[in-house]
C-alpha cells in the first residue's frame, strides 16, 4: 500500500526527517518511485524492485531478518 513520508514514519515509529532522508536515498537509487508532490507524495517500489523481491527476501532470510516482511505473505 503506497504511503507518504509521514504515514511511513508513523507506521515504522521513526523520526519523520530520518524517514524522509532514507526515502530520498531509495528514490535516488531506483528502489522507490514517487507520485504526487509535497505532503501528498507517495512512494512505490520501482518495477525493477518488484521484479527482484525474491532476492530481497533471500537477503533478509540470510541476515536473519525473518520479522521483516518485504514481499511474502504480509506484503
Amino acid at each position: 500500500m503506497p504511503m507518504n513520508a509521514n504515514q511511513l514514519s508513523n507506521e515504522l515509529d521513526l523520526d519523520y526527517k530520518t524517514t524522509q532522508h532514507h526515502l530520498e536515498l531509495l528514490v535516488e537509487n531506483n528502489v522507490l518511485m514517487t507520485m504526487g508532490d509535497n505532503y501528498g507524495k507517495t512512494y512505490f517500489l520501482t518495477d525493477q524492485m518488484e521484479a527482484n523481491l525474491d532476492v530481497l527476501d533471500e537477503v533478509a532470510r540470510k541476515a536473519n531478518l525473518d520479522d521483516v516482511a518485504v514481499g511474502g505473505d504480509d506484503a
